[in-house]
């Protein structure tokens, strides 16, 4: 069993609370739009497991460092983190095809900037979109999302807002 955070659109910023709701996180994943080496070495360093893909806006540094798609296991969890990835229904075309072949337990991404929490029935996947969890964007509320890996069940899923000062 496994306690996961996902993270995407920090977009550079750090915000104190998130060490403390990752606080007992086994792993961090971020599903792009970083925005500096400096927040990925902080969620990093909360977590003996910090996985991420870099996103449209993350530069030369953060595109060496994290792929654009990473395909990987959790406990018996087949899980697919990509930035662009659209919503059941609605995929991006980058992924789509990706998707309908060989559908994952659990596909990840950010980017819209809308929090999504979605079961797939037609690929029999779970998708996630952790919403954005910086300042850029037109959101009103970051929001950023934690759950429990067991085997291959996602137990004890939590949406956190971030709100109040920023």
């Amino acid at each position: 069993m496994k306690r996961i955070g996902i993270i995407s659109d920090t977009h550079g910023y750090w915000d104190e609370r998130f060490a403390q709701h990752f606080a007992g996180c086994d792993e961090i994943w971020h599903a792009g739009d970083i925005g500096s080496t400096e927040v990925a070495e902080r969620l990093a360093a909360l977590v003996p497991v910090f996985r991420a893909v870099h996103g449209n806006i993350d530069g030369g540094d953060l595109r060496r460092l994290f792929p654009e798609v990473l395909r990987f296991r959790c406990e018996e969890a087949d899980i697919l983190l990509k930035h662009i990835g659209g919503y059941p229904g609605h995929y991006d075309r980058s992924i789509a095809y990706r998707l309908r072949q060989r559908p994952p337990h659990l596909f990840v991404c950010g980017h819209s900037h809308i929090l999504r929490v979605m079961y797939d029935r037609s690929l029999g996947m779970l998708h996630i979109n952790p919403g954005a969890a910086g300042l850029s964007g037109w959101q009103r509320v970051r929001t950023l999302v934690t759950l429990t890996v067991e085997g291959k069940d996602f137990k004890d899923c939590q949406v956190v807002e971030l709100t109040g000062s920023r």
